[in-house]
């Protein structure tokens, strides 16, 4: 069995494959405060539910885009299931060929996304992936990475609203049941939620115009509101929350 682990400013999302099968996955929190000891309670507890135990994990492949904890969940590989874990980053095989001007600047979430597309679908294809941060990443018809984009994600720009707009309060992430706003919290989600959306759809629009390509890109959306966003969009074609995942598997597979 494979655990693979993808570590974001928010949650980390972690699953277990067996051969080319998830078992199951599962979504908690990322907290830099706990330690190697805490996480394997966490993990142990979430395991136990499909009857997995940690001597079962044969391999380890983890993506992080938070440098502070990437000690902690190593270590915590190490001692619970004497593992060394595969981190994504220099010196890995993707098998990506990436035409940044600096490819070690592509984030490890990225990679795994592309990796994850290129395995999955067919290109070319657009990745938007719905976080802390927004990403959108390029692949063309050659199956190069060409680039792509990085905006605050919905909930970084309704906290800074209820941050910087002293008389508005915070609200709940959800589509409202119509445009036009009657009272606040209501307008507030209205503008964020359909004014994020828009931008989504600005940004996929001028990378498959910039790609000069006759063929329209697939647009894949994944992360944590994917679910919620992707079906407001006529533009996103296809939804997998754990496309992040099905890459980590594929870059694991690479490297043993």
């Amino acid at each position: 069995m494979i655990l693979v682990m993808d570590v974001g400013n928010s949650s980390i999302v972690f699953g277990v494959y067996r051969e080319s099968e998830c078992i199951r996955s599962w979504r908690m929190a990322t907290d830099r405060q706990k330690t190697a000891d805490e996480y394997a309670v966490l993990v142990k507890s979430m395991f136990a539910d499909v009857e997995i135990t940690f001597s079962n994990i044969s391999g380890i492949a983890i993506s992080s885009v938070v440098p502070p904890i990437m000690h902690t969940l190593e270590l915590m590989c190490k001692m619970y299931m004497n593992q060394t874990a595969l981190v994504v980053g220099p010196g890995v095989k993707t098998g990506l060929n990436i035409l940044y001007e600096n490819p070690r600047e592509v984030g490890a979430d990225r990679i795994a996304n592309a990796v994850g597309a290129l395995t999955h679908y067919e290109t070319p294809a657009i990745i938007v992936d719905f976080g802390t941060a927004t990403t959108y990443c390029y692949i063309n018809d050659k199956e190069q990475y060409v680039g792509g984009a990085i905006s605050p994600g919905m909930a970084v720009s309704a906290e800074a609203l209820y941050m910087k707009a002293s008389k508005l309060p915070k609200i709940e992430l959800t589509k409202p049941k119509t445009m036009l706003g009657k009272n606040t919290i209501h307008a507030m989600q209205a503008g964020t939620f359909y004014g994020y959306i828009g931008g989504v759809e600005s940004i996929i629009s001028r990378i498959h115009n910039e790609s000069r390509l006759a063929v329209k890109p697939k647009v894949i959306a994944t992360g944590g509101l994917a679910e919620l966003l992707a079906p407001e969009s006529s533009m996103i074609d296809i939804v997998d929350p754990y496309l992040t995942l099905k890459g980590l598997k594929a870059i694991y597979e690479k490297n043993i």
